[in-house]
């Protein structure tokens, strides 16, 4: 399908697809997302997910989409006649805005010209690109598949294409990053003018190889002072360079907002594809096996291999609590009363002030917002507001 191809244009666009490619050349230390290093059934896998997409297309009520995200895994394995296959099938089971944001993680060392030029004849027009560190030595600490090089040319590779809208992953706080380091990391994304920046604090996940050799004494714990440290670099650095941050961990130039997770921290809509993905509709949440093998045969016999999780009205509440407290729009206690029509403006209020007072909550406008100090804390004020009774 041709990237010029246009969509249906119906009003507000709303629900997102996110499409789960369970493929990596390689584990990354640090990851525990689902994936297989094996491609060998790639071919199936391809056409089990054209035929979830049909099989689930009635879980979204409004048939109207804003953005299609290939996540994974590396989606970037993929070649580029089967990305827009998966795109082709999204289009017959709805209507796709035609200026729908469509965006395909990549790690740098799939970003050959051949498949950079490939990719330019698909509707994918936003690249996230893995990069994580410029450093040799930390890339082959964390075993990504790439280089130093090879992040630095598939910047310009994509630019040089064509491709404007671009963000670019780092991470920070493990043992290896010098502050020193951390800031060469950022300037060099700063200095290829990347619009989008997500940057993320290194975590330490159960049964990862990264946990395995920090129980072993094979490598450093993480130190925590560290990455408030470097998050606080991250903040001063990006902010300094005319970044707004919209989200703890999303950097953006120019109002240049992903679409795609803006819309997941504003409690929209979604489906997702592929084994591990989850979706939400508002009522409920549900999630595909995280087995590629058990997936692809529960499809074939036109099973839907997933649970359902209704949520509650505390859940739902909750739910609104974590996603929008992370974002600079803050928690809208005006919306959350409208939303579910229950009164929680004085317990969220009374659990708020010990933040409001030391100044890492702010109340304007009937929104509350964590402050830069409060976004050291933000998983822990989150929780001290979560309502905990039905």
């Amino acid at each position: 399908m041709n990237k010029r191809r246009i969509y249906t244009s119906l009003g507000i666009f709303v629900p997102m697809i996110y499409i789960h490619i369970p493929f990596c050349k390689q584990a990354c230390h640090y990851c525990d997302f689902h994936f297989s290093t094996s491609l060998q059934y790639k071919t199936e896998m391809v056409n089990a997910l054209l035929r979830e997409i049909e099989l689930r297309s009635p879980y979204l009520e409004d048939r109207k989409v804003e953005s299609i995200y290939f996540g994974g895994g590396t989606p970037s394995l993929l070649e580029a006649d089967e990305i827009s296959r998966i795109i082709d099938a999204v289009a017959k089971q709805f209507d796709i805005s035609d200026q729908a944001e469509i965006t395909l993680e990549a790690n740098p060392d799939d970003l050959n010209a051949a498949k950079v030029n490939a990719l330019r004849s698909t509707p994918v027009n936003r690249f996230s690109i893995g990069v994580q560190s410029f450093f040799e030595e930390d890339l082959k600490w964390m075993n990504r598949a790439h280089t130093r090089q090879e992040a630095s040319a598939a910047i310009m590779r994509v630019q040089d294409a064509g491709f404007e809208n671009i963000t670019c992953d780092l991470i920070y706080g493990y043992p290896l990053l010098t502050d020193e380091k951390w800031r060469y990391n950022m300037q060099q994304l700063i200095d290829f003018a990347i619009p989008h920046i997500s940057s993320y604090s290194m975590t330490v996940e159960a049964k990862t190889a990264l946990d395995h050799f920090i129980k072993k004494g094979m490598s450093p714990a993480i130190d925590s002072d560290q990455a408030a440290d470097q998050m606080n670099l991250l903040i001063e650095t990006l902010k300094g360079a005319g970044y707004e941050q919209y989200e703890i961990s999303n950097f953006a130039k120019n109002g240049l907002y992903a679409c795609h997770n803006t819309n997941y921290w504003k409690g929209k809509h979604y489906l997702g594809i592929g084994p591990s993905a989850h979706s939400f509709n508002g009522h409920s949440r549900s999630w595909n096996i995280a087995n590629n093998a058990k997936y692809i045969g529960s499809i074939q016999t036109n099973q839907l291999p997933l649970e359902i999780e209704h949520l509650s009205v505390r859940d739902q509440i909750n739910e609104f609590i974590m996603t929008s407290l992370r974002t600079m729009w803050g928690l809208d206690l005006e919306q959350l009363e409208k939303n579910f029509d229950y009164s929680v403006r004085s317990k969220i209020m009374e659990d708020a002030a010990p933040f409001l007072e030391q100044q890492q909550l702010i109340l304007d406008d009937n929104k509350l917002r964590l402050t830069d100090s409060g976004k050291l804390m933000a998983d822990h004020i989150m929780s001290e507001l979560f309502i905990i009774e039905n």
